[in-house]
């Protein structure tokens, strides 16, 4: 444990990072605490860093202090376990080393090598554990007592079935897999590889991996000669392995058996879900199966607990949008939509205004498809389409339950709308989503669907459009420059307003995987209805009037003037805001 502040790291953070500051920084410490180790230390003639008299004195534990450093220089912090290590691969440093220097080798992928180490600025041991090894080695952060404990379980331990991927890989490029799927062996055979513990290690580190690096998605996709395994980060793919065509069959079987699907059935899409344990905490996974040319795709939609129930502070509301946005759902009737393409965070917004207004005296209610985060005191109901429990009969059998706020997953069709809009009407709140291209086209779109004009006016309060973004990396966060294009840009977004002056862009560092984005966050439009829009959508207004007369009223934001506002604050840049929204 160290307390970095001078070492040399090639992607290491651009500030000094001490981990008084950092603790302080995460509210874990105080300064009085602080004080009191600074004189400790001096007192006692203490060769110990500070982070080791915190933990000493038990105002933070080790856990506490590695998973700040390890966030602050953008690295992994796991729980480490004997399970996660690959035994084979710890043979590749001498056991003296690896005692010494309170290392561990977990895996060895494509010559890239896994290291658990407590000390992530410690530049001097990567190189040496890299000059050793021969290969390029990424880091994860571990306790010291995780480490020592995990080191002590592996040498110990009788049996080792330890597993190497690379080894993996090379043992399934044979002739028997590639029979098997071409042959369609039998079931037996493919159930026997799919239970083969190599390959649930390989299933269960795709995993393990994805939730460890945020991950929102994993792809496993064929191609004619490999299978390329990307995930989803921050809205964006990248590519994480690519292991022969040969590895799929038992892949894939492996997935399908977690996720309670028919591993002979290979013609036709396939839908399941999975719940694991991470470090302690569920993690549910959609998965959908699809053949394609080469064989099944997978995808695996992650769910983490952990991350999806969001208070509405931090969603990324201006100040005056997130007032309006608590008025509008605290109102005792009618109808809020959220709109917004797949993946634009809808569900993560709906879940965090439930959340706001879930109390004691009233009867919440949801119909999902699927129910994707569990909210203690709200009744949450999974749709069922195979058993005719769709949205429409889902509403109108929870309409005699005497609900005060109703949600529904996503407003689908003609008779959902209908019925809908009758609750609305009849005194109760109702948030739904819909997909339109931004605010004002959810009214249109009602009314395509069938409802009445003047029902859509009497029943809608207001309607949020929202697309995520990109955040700026704060830890290689630097000012922009600003070219001819970029002025012309944003001269645009401004339209006549005070022109922008400063704008800001990562240069890339380890936290950011040299991206120079690190999270996300919402780019917002909310539509409120003035009388004369009412009229307006009344008499059956074309979606032209209404934008314009939104546009002509006060409050009123589109989602490029907000996200203009979040780039003047060096939250996001101008190719993330023009890649999420239409001009």
């Amino acid at each position: 444990m160290t307390e970095s502040t001078g070492n040399p790291m090639a992607s290491a953070p651009t500030r000094n990072l001490r981990v008084g500051d950092l603790l302080l920084e995460h509210g874990l410490v105080s300064e009085e605490q602080i004080e009191q180790a600074l004189a400790f230390q001096r007192n006692r003639g203490h060769k110990k860093l500070l982070g080791e008299v915190l933990v000493e004195l038990e105002f933070v534990s080790e856990q506490q202090v590695m998973e700040v450093l390890a966030e602050a220089y953008g690295v992994p912090f796991v729980h480490l376990t004997p399970r996660l290590v690959d035994g084979k691969c710890v043979e590749i440093l001498p056991r003296e080393f690896i005692e010494k220097n309170h290392v561990l080798p977990l895996f060895l992928v494509e010559g890239k090598l896994t290291l658990a180490i407590p000390e992530p600025s410690n530049v001097f041991l990567i190189e040496e554990v890299e000059r050793i090894t021969s290969s390029s080695v990424q880091v994860v952060c571990a306790t010291v007592k995780d480490i020592d404990a995990t080191i002590h379980a592996i040498h110990n331990r009788v049996g080792n079935d330890a597993f190497v991927i690379d080894e993996l890989v090379n043992d399934l490029q044979n002739t028997e897999v590639t029979v098997i799927e071409a042959q369609f062996a039998d079931l037996s055979d493919l159930e026997n590889m799919a239970g083969d513990s190599p390959v649930i290690k390989l299933a269960n580190y795709l995993i393990y991996m994805a939730v460890q690096e945020a991950a929102s998605d994993i792809h496993i996709e064929p191609d004619e000669n490999a299978v390329r395994v990307r995930y989803r980060v921050d809205g964006r793919l990248y590519e994480k392995m690519r292991p022969p065509h040969g590895l799929l069959p038992a892949l894939v079987s492996r997935i399908k058996i977690m996720a309670g699907l028919d591993i002979s059935e290979r013609r036709v899409p396939q839908d399941g879900a999975i719940t694991v344990i991470i470090d302690r905490n569920q993690v549910d996974l959609r998965v959908s199966t699809l053949p394609g040319k080469f064989g099944e795709k997978v995808v695996m939609r992650i769910i983490d607990k952990r991350n999806s129930l969001v208070s509405l502070d931090k969603l990324g509301f201006s100040y005056p949008m997130l007032e309006s946005w608590r008025n509008l759902i605290n109102m005792p009737n009618g109808i809020v939509l959220v709109t917004g393409p797949t993946g634009s965070g809808k569900s993560t917004t709906l879940y965090a205004a439930l959340n706001a207004i879930n109390t004691e005296d009233v009867n919440i209610s949801t119909v999902e498809d699927p129910v994707e985060q569990n909210i203690i005191g709200v009744n949450q109901f999974q749709v069922n389409e195979r058993a005719g429990f769709n949205f429409s009969n889902a509403l109108r059998s929870l309409l005699r339950q005497d609900p005060d706020i109703i949600m529904l997953g996503e407003i689908r069709d003609q008779e959902t709308a209908r019925i809908a809009t009758q609750a609305a009407l009849t005194g109760h709140m109702v948030l739904s989503t819909l997909h339109t291209n931004d605010a004002v086209s959810a009214v249109t779109r009602l009314t395509n669907m069938g409802v009445e004009s003047y029902l859509t006016a009497a029943s809608v309060r207001g309607v949020l459009a929202q697309r995520l973004v990109r955040k700026v990396c704060p830890e290689c966060k630097d000012i922009a420059p600003i070219d001819t294009a970029t002025r012309n840009t944003l001269d645009r977004l401004a339209d006549g307003g005070p022109p922008v002056e400063t704008i800001y862009q990562g240069t890339g560092c380890k936290r950011c995987r040299n991206t120079g984005y690190s999270g996300r966050l919402g780019v917002y439009e909310l539509y409120i209805p003035d009388d004369e829009s009412l009229d307006a959508i009344s008499r059956g207004a074309t979606l032209q009037e209404l934008r314009q007369l939104a546009r002509s009223g006060t409050g009123y934001t589109t989602l490029r003037q907000d996200g203009l506002d979040k780039i003047k604050a060096g939250l996001t840049t101008v190719e993330e805001l023009l890649t999420a929204t239409a001009m």
